[in-house]
């Protein structure tokens, strides 16, 4: 369910419904159409794109794509993960380098501070392989501009926390880049790793 919002309460209220559904016995859209009926926006203040109502896409092809579209676990990610894990190394997936911060990494050395991020062709830009979308062309650019300035935001607040960033993209071989990573995460432990103080005699 697709939805945009002229009322902050609605959105909270809806983000909230969403958080709580797999413990809630209806389906968001009935709740949210309580919401609609008791809540501070029930003047008509809000526009809300259901299931059952107009598609923020611009076609159901493309409708039916955007859905199957995974936020984590995708087939990239699984191979990385695999390949990295043979070569001896243990991390931890799809969490927040910095808590406070709203950004999650796809791979978390936490102990060396190394943030791996697996970025997909189309969604961040890729100089080789991204291609323009035909149709609603102005929305997606702006999309990807915006998630390019997202990425690179998010390099700048890592790395004033200490933290070593490396970006991979969703077309590199595994292997290769599982090789990156260890050198990353190899270095770091040297560098981090504490010099043992010498015993000086009095």
């Amino acid at each position: 369910m697709r939805s945009c919002f002229a009322c902050p309460w609605l959105k909270q209220q809806f983000t909230l419904v969403l958080g709580l559904k797999k413990f809630l016995p209806s389906e968001p859209e009935q709740l949210l159409r309580r919401l609609l009926a008791c809540g501070p926006c029930s003047r008509g203040t809000v526009a809300v794109v259901g299931s059952s109502g107009e598609s923020w896409a611009s076609s159901n092809r493309t409708r039916a794509s955007m859905q199957g579209n995974r936020s984590r676990d995708t087939r990239p990610e699984l191979a990385l993960r695999r390949a990295v894990h043979r070569l001896g190394l243990r991390y931890r997936v799809a969490v927040r380098p910095l808590p406070e911060v709203r950004r999650t990494a796809d791979l978390v050395f936490t102990r060396v501070r190394v943030a791996v991020f697996l970025d997909g062709c189309f969604w961040h830009g890729c100089p080789e392989h991204h291609t323009a979308s035909k149709s609603n062309s102005a929305y997606w650019s702006e999309k990807v501009a915006r998630n390019k300035a997202r990425d690179q935001d998010t390099n700048r607040r890592l790395q004033e926390a200490g933290w070593v960033v490396l970006r991979i993209w969703e077309h590199e071989d595994p292997h290769t880049a599982s090789r990156r990573v260890e050198t990353v995460v190899l270095e770091q432990r040297r560098r981090l790793r504490p010099v043992p103080q010498l015993m000086i005699r009095r």
